[in-house]
């Protein structure tokens, strides 16, 4: 069966030939400048970041991708995602097809969701491989997969919004040293915020939608206008077209006056930029803070509280002031601490240093921190928590209107992607709320209905 791609894919299989394409003694003559420099680049790259929408077709490229990589160049493919479960033997049935489709069912075993080449007819060995794993295990370890990784030579994460940090990535990246074959890490994602490490640490130079290489990544974005109507089932095709008039209406809409367009227009041009064509967000689906805008802060002189939550490593240590008009419904915010890798003295100096002698209500799973800030002549003590009482902080929060200090960037990332796991059971993600949680100590004290504090000593 042959099998057909759009054209923007095209460097992802060239990527399998590029290195020998380059080496080759007669590169020069057979190639023009621009092929060259095409070639060359695609020899340098390390990193593709596969990006795209609904029905784009990036899936499917890569696992008819990942079958040709390790047959006919042996490579050895290690494809995960952050964490496996259950329901992702999908993984291994959308492999299963495109092995079958290629034609290539007769040249892989698979046993323990790992497909290996089966020998040749003279009985020798042959290296290629696929192996599916998740990134970490339900409770959170490194599977074992990702602590050998020498004699792996493709690294892939799909769903790669999911990816906690570009350090834990990188890290597992580095740990490849195939040299027989060129070593790529490859990313699958739909776009999330533009606050998520991968859009900071690869997109902030790079225009939106762009297809080539830069910095030896190789960058492939793709919609579902280049994956064709014939690759898709008509609703979606007719769905999507149909937000497309009201995308196009607002593009055609002076800025001043877009704000006036009926909210479905507003609506469908949302979709259709973020959840079709893949761009992306300032702002995740699901937050849990929406209620929120600039302002001055504490402009009335209310009397202030300050919210902490400690961190260390990957977590930073945060400070917040707030002021809180029971009368008009607000809180006012500011920023004070956002910073990881702080000793007890230098978070006691720095609480001394915007909040002087005021209260801090801190993160009471701390104990042994909170004595030993207070011994310095600190004035904090540990919010105290009852059941419910994280959603009981929110619920406080939303039913405020939020006054964001300008200069309070963290707090306005943590705003826009600080999310629901289950919005019916008023469960969060922990993720993005470590100036949240410090508002949410320091409001819930005060207004928490006489909850108090723990006075550790």
């Amino acid at each position: 069966m042959e099998v057909t791609f759009s054209d923007i894919y095209q460097p992802l299989f060239d990527l399998l030939e590029a290195r020998n394409v380059v080496n080759d003694r007669s590169f020069t003559d057979l190639y023009n400048s621009e092929e060259q420099e095409y070639w060359i680049n695609l020899s340098k790259v390390t990193t593709v970041l596969m990006s795209g929408g609904r029905d784009s077709g990036k899936s499917f490229a890569l696992s008819c991708f990942n079958p040709i990589a390790a047959r006919d160049y042996g490579h050895r493919v290690l494809y995960t995602r952050q964490t496996m479960s259950s329901t992702d033997n999908s993984i291994t049935e959308a492999l299963e097809n495109r092995i079958e489709m290629l034609g290539m069912e007769s040249d892989f075993v698979l046993a323990n969701k790992i497909y290996s080449l089966k020998n040749d007819n003279q009985g020798n060995e042959r290296v290629g491989k696929i192996s599916i794993t998740g990134q970490k295990t339900s409770v959170g370890t490194q599977t074992a997969k990702l602590k050998s990784l020498e004699d792996f030579s493709i690294f892939e994460t799909d769903e790669g919004e999911e990816l906690e940090s570009y350090e834990s990535w990188n890290k597992t990246k580095r740990s490849m040293r195939a040299k027989d074959v060129q070593t790529l890490s490859i990313i699958v994602f739909n776009p999330p915020t533009t606050e998520h490490w991968l859009y900071e640490q690869f997109y902030t130079d790079v225009p939106e939608g762009f297809n080539g290489v830069k910095h030896n990544t190789l960058y492939i974005h793709s919609t579902y206008l280049d994956n064709g109507k014939e690759n898709m089932t008509e609703a979606n095709w007719n769905e999507y077209e149909a937000l497309r008039k009201n995308y196009q209406i607002y593009l055609d809409t002076s800025v001043d006056k877009r704000d006036l367009l009926p909210n479905k227009v507003l609506k469908d041009y949302k979709e259709y930029k973020h959840k079709i064509l893949g761009g992306f967000k300032t702002r995740a689906e699901g937050v849990v803070i929406t209620n929120w805008k600039h302002g001055a802060f504490n402009p009335d002189n209310l009397q202030l509280i300050y919210g902490q939550d400690f961190g260390f490593s990957s977590d930073p240590t945060t400070l917040v002031a707030v002021a809180i008009d029971k009368s008009l419904k607000k809180i006012y915010v500011k920023e004070l601490l956002y910073k990881p890798h702080l000793t007890t003295s230098q978070i006691a100096e720095i609480n001394k240093a915007h909040a002087g002698n005021g209260l801090i209500v801190a993160d009471s799973a701390e104990p042994r921190l909170i004595v030993e800030v207070k011994k310095l002549r600190v004035n904090i003590r540990a919010v105290k928590k009852g059941q419910g009482s994280i959603s009981a902080g929110i619920m406080i929060l939303q039913d405020y209107g939020i006054i964001v200090e300008e200069n309070s960037f963290n707090i306005v990332k943590e705003f826009n992607n600080h999310v629901y796991a289950d919005k019916g059971a008023k469960l969060y993600k922990d993720t993005w709320n470590h100036l949240i949680d410090a508002i949410r100590y320091a409001v819930y004290h005060s207004l928490g209905g006489g909850s108090g504090y723990i006075d550790f000593r």
